[in-house]
């Protein structure tokens, strides 16, 4: 008798798990439960086209005629109200019920709503969904001057866009530097002068605690009593995993999901794979992690022995003129040695973090050529012992590299 595999989520994880369980298997049973009402799609493309026609169809993960191809059962609008693993029973929102032999729980995350007086209010919203995006160009138009909550990579690929639009934006950190997981001090401070040089106020250690106005957005209050003047907030400081759904299940749970390197849960027929599950006590929350990650559950569902490795973390942004990519450990602390490439023009920066002969991680700014040489280097940690690192140029070490 055929098997079914359950997919709860239709996002990268979910699509790269089928990819792996039709290497392998052509006859098991595959039914993905989609919450949003359109196809599985790049949800990173959304901040990078915000005020653009935006055809959905344009931005599919696949084709839709992939999922006929490949047998896939796609329910789509529909949501998983409620898991009996005795019985290997999902039910849906419409009453319906699903059995499985296998189940993968890759129903992703939500954006962390911060605690914030008034963040209800009209006019404030957060980007997780086609539907936020639709939703926040229909009420753009009439507005003058946006608030951005948080200077992450999101955030700032948003604030590019409204900025770009003609929109007055104003970017609110809590932390000292923008992006500080992805930069160092130097690098987040090219960010910074290129976010200013596009007339974007920068607000660095700064807690917005209360949005005012009546019902709608008229301004914030900062923790130290400063107010900030807008029409619109958009918010974007972290995410949360989606477990609520399993907590009052026999699957455990902590931050997300918890998995071993199977991607496998306490129970010996689920799975869990991209930003819900948790392994070693960390969810990545990364589009590299998910990926790489539905492809190892989708193996180990349909048999085939496959081990999770921890994904590189990989940032690439395009904005302000900039473009920016760092990858692997960016944190002094934890180098020997670190190479800085700095000409002072604000438009390039290269600093590569090296260990004991391996490249931890690397800093790139306005020179993307050689993204993929370094990221290759650091993934397998190659060593570079026959390379002499005293007073080697950035550019040297680049071109030496090349050649191992």
């Amino acid at each position: 008798m055929k098997q079914d595999v359950v997919i709860v989520g239709g996002g990268v994880a979910a699509v790269n798990a089928i990819k792996a369980i039709r290497e392998v298997s052509s006859d098991i049973n595959i039914h993905v439960i989609q919450h949003e009402p359109v196809y599985p799609y790049y949800r990173t493309r959304l901040t990078k086209n915000l005020f653009e026609d935006l055809d959905i169809d344009k931005i599919l993960l696949q084709k839709k005629e992939w999922y006929e191809q490949n047998k896939v059962n796609l329910y789509l609008g529909k949501e998983v109200t409620s898991l009996d693993t005795d019985n290997s029973t999902v039910r849906l929102d419409d009453g319906s019920n699903l059995k499985y032999d296998k189940l993968l729980l890759a129903n992703g995350s939500f954006n962390f709503k911060p605690p914030i007086e008034g963040i209800d209010k009209e006019n404030v919203y957060t980007i997780r969904t086609f539907e936020d995006i639709q939703t926040i160009k229909a009420n753009t138009e009439d507005k003058k001057t946006i608030l951005h909550i948080g200077g992450g990579i999101q955030n700032l690929e948003a604030a590019w866009a409204f900025c770009s639009h003609g929109k007055e934006v104003i970017v609110a950190e809590f932390m000292d530097k923008l992006m500080p997981r992805q930069l160092d001090d130097r690098a987040s401070q090219i960010l910074k002068n290129a976010v200013e040089a596009s007339n974007v106020k920068v607000l660095l250690g700064t807690q917005v605690v209360a949005i005012t106005g009546e019902d709608k957005v008229s301004g914030a209050i900062t923790k130290n009593g400063d107010t900030i003047h807008c029409d619109m907030v958009v918010y974007s400081v972290g995410i949360r995993p989606n477990k609520k759904l399993y907590e009052n299940t026999a699957i455990k749970t902590n931050i997300g999901v918890i998995v071993n390197e199977h991607m496998q849960t306490n129970l010996e027929n689920v799975y869990a794979a991209g930003d819900i599950a948790e392994l070693d006590g960390k969810v990545m929350g990364l589009w590299p992690v998910a990926i790489e990650q539905g492809k190892i559950a989708g193996y180990n569902i349909v048999g085939k022995d496959a081990t999770y490795y921890s994904s590189l973390p990989v940032t690439l942004m395009n904005a302000f003129n900039l473009s920016i990519f760092s990858v692997g450990i960016v944190d002094e602390n934890s180098s020997s040695l670190t190479l800085t490439d700095d000409p002072g023009d604000g438009q390039s920066y290269k600093r590569i973090f090296i260990q004991d002969n391996i490249i931890l991680g690397a800093i790139m700014i306005g020179d993307n050529k050689y993204n993929n040489l370094l990221k290759k280097f650091i993934e397998n940690k190659t060593d570079i012992s026959s390379i002499n690192l005293s007073n080697i140029s950035v550019a040297d070490l680049l071109e030496q590299l090349k050649s191992l």
